[in-house]
């Protein structure tokens, strides 16, 4: 039975406007004077994931204390969020494709390369223009949830496919229904998988590309991917938006991907950067009964079978990577990293990059109960559910279990009988709250419900 909904919040007139995303760090040595004699990016710019990529590279001996420092001083430049398709990006451009925010503010810079500490005179328009669009809310009594309907979501989530954004949509996409009063039957994780299944890679951005969103920005921002989408037969045209018109009527000015002539920051849909199938992927199997979401980013053929190398904790795993005891072939385990286990569920981010910087991103699965960084990329399985703390079996797991990540077949198992599995689970105890789970934090786990339905609570 689907999980009761709560009554829905107050369901006030608002929009949202994001401060925007930085602009990406320039690697010295790597800019060269273009005709009109300005420095011009020759490929390589950074950003957060670069840097924690070059951290593991380090601790590899790939490359050295001077090359790390170079990463680290020049990867973030200014203000904003993180610059590229990491998570902060992809929920701004889920919020503008919900028809939540107005169109083309997800993708703005928030400071210049010039005067880093400086709001942009773009943002600063938008600023006006989100007062103005205020009061034409208030005008027409547009509230929220006239706005955030299923079909809106299944927008959100198709622009999430096309840009290759962040594993972190799925669960704030599913809390975003809940709060919303949308029933689980009409919006869940598995609506969620079949709507991105239809939609190709189309966007050429980090951490799987080499654009970042200031890139995007200048050639249209997440209103040209729309209406790639919508041309396309991917977008519910008819949704309401906070300017008062649908998506179709937003979208109506706005160029097509042929329009824009050479550039490959963004593909169209005919001949996308990678096919649809092969971004989020929504997992079974015995070792994620309810499901785990695993994130491929235009990658084809993954498919690993290799055995467990069990942690209980986060910098645990760091650790024994920084110090070469995760090899080719192993499946790093992470656990008790859920919403109750953490609690919270902390992203992955350090040894995720980590595994990349060592070279090992493309022959080492890593597969938790914790979530991920959008800046995360290689063989990452993530949101396993029931997570450990609750009893789920990644909780259940030794060394040397031998653990299979197919995501053709849509499966995350591991090679033990349900009788092995239900002997292993009669021994099982739960383990003590981790230092400083008490107070609110003791009152959060023990409300938090499943990943599965978006961590939200009860």
């Amino acid at each position: 039975m689907p999980l009761a909904r709560k009554e829905p919040r107050l369901d006030l007139l608002g929009l949202s406007l994001f401060g925007g995303p930085a602009l990406p760090g320039i690697h010295p040595g790597c800019r060269k004077r273009g005709a009109d004699g300005q420095l011009v990016d020759q490929g390589k710019a950074l950003d957060p994931g670069k840097v924690m990529e070059a951290i593991g590279a380090y601790g590899q001996g790939l490359i050295d204390l001077e090359e790390l420092h170079r990463a680290e001083c020049h990867g973030l430049p200014g203000s904003g969020s993180c610059s590229a398709m990491f998570t902060a990006c992809t929920m701004a451009s889920v919020v503008e494709a919900l028809g939540m925010a107005l169109p083309g503010t997800a993708s703005k810079p928030a400071a210049t390369r010039d005067d880093p500490r400086t709001v942009t005179e773009q943002k600063r328009q938008d600023c006006v223009a989100v007062v103005a669009a205020l009061f034409s809310l208030a005008e027409k009594g547009l509230s929220a949830r006239k706005i955030i309907t299923s079909k809106a979501l299944e927008n959100a989530v198709a622009v999430v496919y096309a840009l290759g954004g962040s594993t972190n949509a799925v669960l704030h996409t599913l809390a975003i229904a809940h709060e919303a009063g949308i029933p689980e039957t009409e919006f869940n994780i598995e609506d969620f998988h079949r709507v991105g299944q239809r939609v190709p890679l189309i966007g050429n951005v980090s951490p799987h590309g080499r654009y970042h969103m200031s890139d995007l920005d200048k050639i249209g921002g997440v209103p040209v991917v729309m209406r790639e989408l919508l041309d396309a037969g991917l977008l519910h045209g008819d949704c309401m938006t906070v300017t008062g018109r649908t998506v179709a009527e937003n979208l109506a000015g706005t160029p097509s991907v042929a329009a824009l002539g050479h550039q490959d920051v963004l593909y169209p849909v005919s001949k996308p950067l990678a096919p649809a199938g092969n971004h989020i992927l929504v997992l079974k199997g015995n070792l994620a009964p309810e499901s785990a979401v695993c994130k491929l980013s235009g990658k084809t053929d993954i498919e690993l079978t290799g055995p467990a190398r069990c942690f209980d904790d986060e910098d645990a795993a760091f650790g024994a990577i920084m110090a070469g005891k995760i090899q080719k072939g192993d499946v790093l385990v992470i656990r008790y990293e859920g919403p109750k286990g953490s609690p919270g569920m902390p992203e992955m981010l350090s040894p995720g990059s980590a595994l990349v910087g060592a070279g090992l991103g493309k022959y080492v699965a890593l597969v938790t109960d914790g979530r991920f960084s959008g800046a995360s990329h290689g063989i990452m399985v993530g949101h396993v559910t029931p997570e450990a703390a609750v009893g789920g079996p990644i909780g259940l797991l030794v060394d040397g279990d031998m653990v299979t990540v197919r995501p053709g077949s849509r499966e995350l198992s591991v090679a033990l009988s349900e009788e092995e599995l239900a002997a292993r689970r009669k021994e099982w105890k739960p383990p003590a709250p981790k230092p400083g789970s008490f107070g609110t934090l003791g009152k959060y786990a023990s409300q938090v419900r499943s990943a599965h339905v978006g961590a939200t609570t009860s």
